[in-house]
């Protein structure tokens, strides 16, 4: 199938993404005649092989073909064109709402996004969700008991946007002990972290406007990113964090409004950058008048060496927002997290909540106050942590035993995940399904880069899986990695 691709950044001049480019041009090959019903497609495979492009991209364009009643698809059997619909009255299927440009480039990231399969007994080394037998479900749901009979009718009634006062208070007798000059005013409460970036580049940016952003970071800050309607230009990360250098160049643009990091325990690298390096950020984010919004998601989660003060704790002029979340530290479910910010930015930040959702959910808010306050959270950190300690211990001897030389991977000092970087040859994204045969899923780099790029390195999360499965997992890695690599020269392995 003679397909011609733009990949300029995986797009085309007019920003189509490269699924769209070839669900495009099979689309008019129907309409024009040269396809017609219930002629074959290629297989994914092939399609793949011979556009040079990894499976998944064919996979989504043949999915967005089935979803417009263009082809349809069998297991076992292969992806055909549809039959073509017989005139009569019209049908909710021949309406298509026209969605709003940011929307469909929200629904090209997300369906650029991988897809893990339905392989039940895999490692689930994927994702960053703690392990549900950790979560203190029975002694929550006694402190959940006992607000909401003390408090109840109080509690149920809309809050303000800023949040439940108790647990402001709460947090910001917690933030002092870590250095952040803040008190309960200086707190607004949100619907976890992932709310309080969306909240915190909307503060600074709008549609059309660039925004900093590390590279790789966070995929759903990316996700953000675009239903903003933002433009990224990256920051390139080092072993000791932020290229600083990079970073000079970069926030002395006028239209770069804002800098996004993650300093502590970084998504997907794992790594922490020095109390040197957090002066220097500072000392160039302020000469340039930048703000900068630090995630601290992971912050609670240290289970060796020193803390390092956060870049808020350092700030002396105002110029860092911070974020704060429950949803790695304790569970996802509460959806509970936290903005600390000075002066006028709070008044902005309320407006906004106001705007964006009334107000949270004042209940959990309220039971998180007091499990806090009770020494109860504290307590479950200290079984987390150490429980996270292991795991990662047993992670970081399995790589070294089991994977191929020339691969590379960090060394956290806390958080849920580390940063695995493969012989060069290795698309993890194209590994991925084997990998899952093989008994294992990983995050593909692909997914921490604002322009989905091949890479050869991957994420690997610890916080689900016991040390045997960990190590079963890296086994089932280091085979699929080491099929791929036969013939590749041997290198020695290094710690990065």
């Amino acid at each position: 199938m003679n397909i011609a691709l733009e990949r300029g950044g995986g797009r085309s001049r007019e920003g189509r993404a490269v699924y769209r480019q070839i669900s495009d041009h099979i689309r008019l090959e129907v309409t024009d005649g040269r396809l017609e019903a219930g002629d074959r497609l290629p297989t994914i495979r092939d399609l793949a092989r011979e556009l040079d492009v990894n499976r998944d991209t064919v996979a989504l364009a043949y999915e967005h073909l089935v979803n417009a009643g263009i082809a349809v698809s069998t297991v076992g059997r292969g992806t055909f064109v549809a039959p073509a619909r017989s005139s009569g009255a019209p049908s909710a299927e021949d309406f298509h709402p026209a969605l709003s440009p940011l929307t469909e480039r929200l629904i090209d990231f997300e369906r650029a996004r991988p897809r893990f399969g339905s392989a039940t007994n895999a490692v689930p080394m994927h994702s960053l969700v703690p392990d549900a037998s950790l979560y203190p479900a029975d002694e929550f749901r006694r402190v959940l008991n006992r607000v909401l009979q003390r408090s109840g009718p109080e509690l149920l009634l809309y809050g303000g946007p800023q949040g439940h006062l108790g647990l402001r208070e709460t947090l910001a007798g917690r933030f002092q002990k870590n250095g952040i000059d803040v008190d309960a005013n200086g707190i607004v409460l949100c619907h976890g972290a992932s709310q309080g970036i969306s909240l915190g580049l909307r503060l600074f940016a709008q549609a059309g406007d660039i925004v900093a952003l590390e590279e790789p970071t966070y995929n759903n800050v990316l996700a953000a990113v675009h239903g903003l309607g933002l433009k990224i230009t990256p920051v390139p990360m080092r072993e000791a964090g932020l290229d600083l250098v990079a970073l000079d160049r970069i926030l002395a643009q006028p239209e770069v409004k804002v800098l996004y990091t993650i300093p502590t325990f970084h998504n997907p690298l794992g790594t922490t950058t020095s109390v040197d390096h957090r002066h220097r950020l500072l000392e160039i984010a302020t000469r340039h008048r930048k703000p900068v919004i630090e995630d601290g998601y992971e912050t609670d989660l240290r289970f060796s060496g020193r803390a390092i003060p956060s870049l808020a704790a350092l700030d002396r002029t105002g110029v860092v927002l911070h974020l704060f979340s429950f949803s790695k530290s304790l569970f996802p479910g509460a959806r509970v997290g936290a903005i600390t910010a000075r002066g006028r930015l709070i008044e902005a930040l309320l407006a906004l909540k106001q705007a964006t959702d009334l107000s949270d959910a004042l209940p959990l808010q309220a039971a998180l106050a007091e499990f806090a306050a009770s020494g109860a959270y504290d307590r479950h950190l200290g079984r987390v942590r150490r429980v996270l300690r292991e795991r990662c211990a047993a992670l970081l001897d399995a790589l070294a035993a089991e994977m191929p030389h020339g691969t590379r991977w960090t060394r956290p000092d806390g958080g849920l995940q580390l940063w695995v970087e493969l012989p060069k040859g290795v698309e993890t994204r194209d590994l991925l399904s084997d990998a899952a045969v093989a008994g294992v899923f990983f995050a593909p780099g692909s997914q921490f880069y604002h322009d989905g790029r091949s890479s050869n390195c991957l994420r690997l999360a610890f916080a689900m899986v016991e040390p045997e499965a960990l190590r079963a997992g890296v086994s089932a890695l280091a085979r699929v990695v080491t099929e791929q690599l036969e013939g590749e020269p041997r290198i020695d392995r290094v710690h990065i």
